[in-house]
């Protein structure tokens, strides 16, 4: 017997076992408590409210129940020691009629066995219903919501039965009889199920919209989604055949790519710029994982955030990683854990954003216990070496910068995700603006506005640019040019859109700005110090310490972070990265506190002397690290260095005369905004001065060569927002090089219109090397107006299309002192063959054009033949790894009979047999020129070798024939080998 007395008594216990468990446990108290008559309807649905604290409903279930007398508080004790052996999946009871005259009653006295036998089945039983008419769509819509879990969903039908007198009640308790029960499992496996369900249900809720850029409304990830190019990074200088370009992946190959930098490593390593897509490509692999469409490998999936886990102060544990700061198992949690430590293989582990984690990846400090406490950052650290959890996969998303050679230890695979093609920006406009004729100007627009549409590669701008459609199409005063012209527009869009209609300026405008600069000034003071500490998410006492209030998060920058602890209030976060940095260079533009010489700060990426460009700054641009805490060079001196990049990029685009009007109306002193801008000025210039005069000097007999790092291009991103000429003129004065390399520089549209304002005013032309970048069609017009400055253009690996190519030859016509192309490894068709033959019948002083690894066929091999007749200059043809065969090399070997200049001949790989080589034997009879010839890979006989010995017997020029790779058995190969030394086999 219980009393009244003695269960107040035990009123904390009580309260601690109702919370103890989860929601789920909660509810099926309640079902009992509901079956027995001992809560009335009013009763539970007051105990039902959503969005409660779980410890709130657990009093108010006590004292409801208290109420009831000492029978009720019996029936409680009863009710929980029910819920918690609620494991197997019983039989339905003996008195079950399934014709009963009254089903609602019914459904209620054996609703927990109900809730049971549906949990696996509702979402038939649903589909069933409505086919039948007894529930709309809307009522399925509604009992489906992604924050409901299966037995939730299962209460949410039954609920609706009980209000519904069109005989749903009756169905159901007819159909339930008909589903089938499943066998009993042990506990740890029944435990395990049921988090995966619950772990799938709160993954699914998390990743089904896409509310990364926008607070102002959800998109439908389903429906927006678009994917980008994602490539595996390659290694150059690795010897063997020339390398194919990599493949472009789909996501679903993410654990299936054959490029491996360590076998024996879980993780995977996706690199992007800021804007390129990251976290949506992880929101989308989470959905296809939630809704059984892929990834059905992995049991378990855990995403996590990394700006939000460095928030995380006290020691953690695996186990408290995985529960408490991502889904929390309702019963069994040893169990359920001890499962996961048992199967790692079926676990995937996601990390966000791993640039926003302020620690710098170690290997020095080893943790191998899961239960064992330790900080976020050494948890993390040993998860990603495997230390922890080893097995388990992990995928992991940053900006290049971040990642070291030290993290890269421990990746088994590393992709590069290089944002939207050109097909791709289409196709995601499309998906945003379904209305007729919208799609097809705002894509019209971008095709002729060069500029903005290099920039649109990153999803981000892609969004900015759908998001200001109107403004766009209908402002008629141009288009964005540079970054900082776009997050322009999209201030304007939200502040007009945030002001009643009837005091809204109708054009966007100083006005506009002037308005709500303290909610611009605010948003950057918190953006300022978020970067200067690192800070990503923002509490409700940092934004009030920013005076940050409620009218300006209404504004719209400022959105929910996603992936908290559940239970905790969510903090807030800027829509992007980029957007933080661009409100913190409003700020430093904008703002009087602000003394314009810590700006010299800005462009000072790493502490001082830390780096080579912190050693290229001019003395006074590092006054030294003692700075007055809180200040705003002390804030710049802790920022991240990729984000002051960013900032700094932003901070010159705000600068430029086509902004200082608008910003000088809102500032009203335009003699601070002049102060500013010569400081900004003279740290750029000094600072690619210093850079050039660094570089060293040149090998004796070879040109001086530059390769720049990424805070070249960095630089050059600065001058080119700022849009200043003669700016761009002093600042490649200095610059004496006869190449310049820029590979693996994650050089995009954006980079390449950047690179032509400054290169277009070198004094002396140099070759320019863009391999293993991002260049695409795009980047190629934007490279357009330097090409009279290079002597030579090298875009290995750029995803470039027959369409850029044209358009870059059709420019290179009229450049006289281009003289070399590298296009290999590229999408280039026979489609191209035209344009390439005009250029080599047109530019006689044209020496070296390189097409391997192409997709380049006999019929293009015999267009190209057309130019190579009216050619006298050429000396490097490079055709490997293409599909020209025999005709494509007859072809070939005919144009080039009586070639004055070729030296050096490359059809490496390419199907070629010995009709081919005997086409090519005759051609060495006539060229005085060739000194190597490379027919590796291809499928010459002994027939086709032996017409070439006869040729060498009367060619003395010829001094290598490559056929390394060819069908000889081990017999002819020792037999020719023997012939002329000159035949490498």
């Amino acid at each position: 017997m219980c009393t009244q007395e003695a269960f107040q008594a035990q009123r904390s216990q009580l309260v601690g076992l109702l919370v103890s468990g989860s929601l789920e446990g909660f509810e099926s108290v309640l079902d009992w408590l509901l079956s027995w008559e001992v809560l009335s309807r009013e009763d539970y649905e007051t105990l039902s409210l959503l969005g409660q604290p779980l410890s709130h409903l657990a009093r108010h279930l006590l004292d409801t129940v208290w109420k009831k007398g000492a029978w009720g508080c019996e029936q409680l004790i009863a009710a929980v020691q029910e819920a918690q052996a609620d494991s197997q999946s019983p039989e339905l009871p003996c008195g079950w009629d399934p014709h009963s005259a009254h089903p609602a009653r019914d459904l209620q006295s054996h609703r927990p066995a109900i809730v049971r036998r549906l949990y696996s089945h509702v979402e038939g039983v649903l589909d069933l219903a409505h086919e039948r008419g007894f529930v709309s769509r809307y009522e399925c819509d509604e009992i489906r919501l992604p924050i409901f879990t299966s037995s939730q969903r299962a209460r949410r039908l039954l609920d609706l039965a009980t209000v519904k007198a069109n005989g749903l009640a009756a169905f159901l308790l007819q159909h339930v009889q008909e589903l089938p029960v499943q066998l009993a499992l042990p506990f740890e496996d029944a435990a395990c199920k049921k988090y995966m369900s619950k772990l799938r249900t709160t993954v699914s809720a998390q990743a089904r919209f896409l509310n990364t850029y926008d607070g102002a409304e959800n998109l439908c990830l389903e429906e927006i989604y678009t994917e980008n190019v994602l490539e595996i990074r390659t290694e150059v200088g690795m010897a063997g055949a020339p390398q194919k370009s990599p493949a472009t992946l789909g996501l679903e190959d993410l654990f299936s790519t054959p490029g491996h930098l360590n076998k024996d490593a879980d993780t995977v390593l996706v690199v992007g710029e800021a804007g390129s897509g990251k976290s949506t490509l992880l929101q989308r692999l989470h959905l296809l994982w939630a809704t059984g469409r892929d990834f059905q490998e992995f049991l378990f999936v855990f995403p996590f955030s990394c700006r939000q886990l460095q928030c995380v102060a006290k020691p953690l544990s695996v186990r408290a990683l995985l529960f408490e700061h991502c889904c929390w198992p309702d019963l069994g949690q040893q169990d359920v854990f001890q499962f996961l430590l048992d199967h790692p293989d079926r676990v995937l582990l996601t990390f966000d954003g791993f640039d926003e984690f302020r620690f710098r990846f170690t290997d020095r400090e080893r943790h191998c216990s899961p239960t064992d406490p330790v900080s976020v950052q050494s948890l993390l650290f040993n998860l990603l070496q495997g230390n922890l959890l080893k097995n388990a996969r992990k995928v992991l998303t940053s900006r290049p910068d971040a990642v070291s050679a030290f993290l890269r230890k421990y990746v088994r695979t590393e992709l590069s995700l290089k944002g939207f093609s050109e097909e791709g920006i289409e196709l995601y406009l499309r998906k945003c603006h379904r209305e007729p004729g919208v799609a097809d100007r705002l894509i019209c627009l971008l095709k002729a506005t060069s500029a903005l549409h290099g920039l649109c590669h990153l999803p981000v701008v892609s969004w900015m640019v759908s998001k200001c459609h109107q403004e766009l199409l209908l402002q008629g005063r141009g288009s964005p040019k540079t970054t900082t012209d776009m997050y322009l527009l999209i201030l304007q869009h939200f502040l007009l859109h945030a002001s009643p209609a009837d005091s809204a300026p109708h054009d966007p405008g100083p006005g506009l700005l002037r308005g709500r600069l303290p909610t611009v000034l605010h948003l950057g003071q918190l953006a300022l110090w978020g970067l200067g500490t690192c800070c990503y998410v923002f509490s409700a006492k940092q934004l009030q310490a920013a005076h940050v209030d409620s009218e300006d998060v209404s504004l719209g920058f400022l959105v929910r972070a996603k992936r908290v602890v559940p239970g905790s209030v969510a903090p807030l976060e800027f829509l992007h990265i980029t957007f933080q940095c661009f409100f913190a260079a409003f700020y430093l533009v904008l703002s009087a506190d602000t003394p314009p010489s810590s700006l010299r700060y800005l462009f000072n990426c790493r502490r001082p002397g830390s780096s080579l460009l912190a050693r290229l700054l001019p003395a006074m641009c590092v006054q030294g690290s003692r700075c007055r805490e809180g200040s705003v060079e002390a804030l710049l001196q802790g920022a991240e260095p990729h984000n002051l990049q960013i900032t700094a990029a932003f901070l010159a685009g705000l600068l430029s005369r086509e902004h200082r009007g608008l910003l000088a109306e809102c500032q009203g002193s335009e003699k601070a905004l002049l102060r500013r801008q010569a400081c900004a000025r003279w740290c750029l210039a000094r600072s690619l001065h210093k850079h050039f005069h660094s570089i060293p000097p040149a090998v004796p007999g070879e040109a001086k060569s530059m390769h720049a790092m990424p805070e070249f291009v960095w630089l050059i991103r600065s001058l080119y927002e700022m849009q200043e000429e003669r700016l761009a003129k002093e600042a490649v004065r200095g610059l004496d090089v006869g190449h310049l390399k820029l590979t693996f520089c994650s050089v995009g549209p954006a980079e390449c219109a950047a690179l032509a304002f400054v290169l277009r005013h070198l004094r002396r032309p140099v070759a320019l090397q863009l391999d293993h970048n991002s260049v695409g069609d795009i980047g190629v017009e934007q490279l357009l107006p330097c090409l009279g400055s290079c002597t030579a253009l090298y875009l290995r690996d750029n995803n470039i299309s027959d369409r850029g190519i044209c358009k870059l030859i059709e420019h290179a016509l009229h450049c006289e002192q281009l003289q070399k192309l590298a296009l290999f490894n590229n999408k280039l068709t026979d489609g191209c063959a035209h344009s390439m033959a005009r250029l080599l019948a047109c530019k006689q002083n044209f020496l070296a054009l390189r097409l391997g690894n192409n997709h380049i066929t006999a019929a293009g091999a015999v267009v190209l033949a057309e130019g190579l007749r009216a050619n006298t200059s050429l000396q490097f043809l490079g055709f490997w790894g293409n599909k020209v065969g025999d005709k494509g090399a007859q072809a070939l070997a005919e144009a080039l009979g009586s070639h004055p200049s070729l030296k050096w001949l490359s059809l490496v790989g390419n199907n070629i047999g010995s009709v081919g080589a005997q086409a090519l034997a005759l051609m060495l009879e006539k060229n005085v020129a060739l000194e190597e010839l490379w027919l590796s890979n291809n499928c010459i006989t002994y027939l086709g070798a032996e017409a070439l010995l006869h040729t060498l017997e009367r060619n003395d020029i010829i001094l290598e024939v490559w056929l390394r790779g060819n069908t000889f058995s081990p017999e002819e190969i020792e037999k020719l080998s023997h012939r002329d030394t000159r035949l490498l086999l």
